[in-house]
């Protein structure tokens, strides 16, 4: 891993020399743009709108739209200038509980390395922040731009995930949220069953990327020039439930026949999986009754006449 950035953890008076890594990669399969007909490299060249001369990265600015056609310029002298006291270091404002920190608030996760001297330090900040069972807020300014960040411990390693602003979030506005809708009991009940019945342990390592895999396996075919093999399609999602609490109770038994549960019984309602089987056993059944009596009956009336022929001869 390469270093993208070096400043210090300000902890009270203790300053604690990092260098900062990031702590996670994107394994998106990333494509160039290319001329169909002979595979050159699409190439752009960065012109001006209002002289249309090509510009070197030497001549661009920044500029802010104001608005009506203006344009505010800020230069690297203008930037240079701004009053960012956490330029250089990692400043520790408070501790709080992990739980207190909306995931929502997360945004990128960068690793530190103690640098020089500072190993003792870094070990006694992890330590503590290990045992105080706390995140510790902080400011840092990345990439010339200030921002609120949490620092914990991770794998024996200080870990520090920047966050966006409160202001950063958007509030949902969602037509639904204004109408009263009412859930019933049983439906309440029967979709706290069906997540009883598909709760486990989050293992990251279990779950993987279809697309990415299927995608790797066309481009390698491409490279050998063997035939491209068609993934196999997914599973059709199911139509919209239009008798929700039964669609309910289905999922809680697809649930667990996948676990190799047995259905649920006793005074549970039935499902209509569990209905349908039943339906089936039973009629299976009557059939299996109907068509053993069948072939005793018959020798009993062949029987029975030939005893009241016997009969009627006797007065005569």
């Amino acid at each position: 891993m390469r270093a993208i950035w070096k400043g210090a953890v300000s902890f009270g008076l203790v300053s604690i020399g990092v260098k900062v890594y990031s702590a996670t990669e994107e394994k998106d399969i990333r494509f160039h743009q290319v001329h169909r007909e002979d595979g050159g490299r699409i190439r752009y060249k960065r012109t001006c709108s209002v002289c249309g001369e090509e510009v070197t990265y030497d001549d661009i600015a920044k500029g802010y739209d104001i608005g009506g056609g203006e344009m505010v310029i800020l230069t690297d002298e203008d930037f240079a200038d701004l009053p960012l006291s956490t330029s250089h270091a990692i400043d520790v404002l408070e501790f709080v509980p992990a739980e207190q920190v909306d995931p929502i608030l997360y945004n990128k996760a960068y690793f530190l390395e103690p640098e020089g001297t500072a190993t003792k330090p870094y070990v006694l900040l992890r330590d503590a922040l290990s045992d105080s069972e706390r995140v510790a807020i902080v400011k840092v300014a990345l990439r010339q731009r200030e921002q609120l960040a949490t620092l914990r411990v991770r794998e024996g390693v200080l870990l520090l995930n920047t966050m966006l602003w409160p202001d950063e979030i958007r509030r949902p506005d969602f037509g639904f949220l204004d109408e009263d809708l009412k859930v019933r009991p049983p439906e309440l009940a029967m979709a706290s069953s069906l997540i009883d019945s598909m709760a486990g342990e989050f293992e990251p390592d279990a779950f993987t990327d279809d697309y990415r895999a299927a995608l790797q396996e066309v481009i390698d075919a491409k490279v050998e020039g063997r035939e491209v093999v068609q993934p196999a399609e997914e599973e059709a999602a199911p139509a919209a439930a239009v008798d929700l609490m039964a669609a309910l109770k289905a999922s809680v038994e697809r649930a667990r026949a996948a676990r190799g549960e047995a259905p649920s019984g006793g005074g549970a309602e039935p499902t209509p999986i569990s209905s349908a089987r039943s339906a089936k056993k039973t009629a299976t059944k009557k059939t299996a009754t109907k068509k053993t009596p069948a072939k005793k009956a018959e020798p009993a009336k062949k029987a029975t006449p030939a005893k009241k022929t016997a009969a009627k001869k006797k007065p005569a």
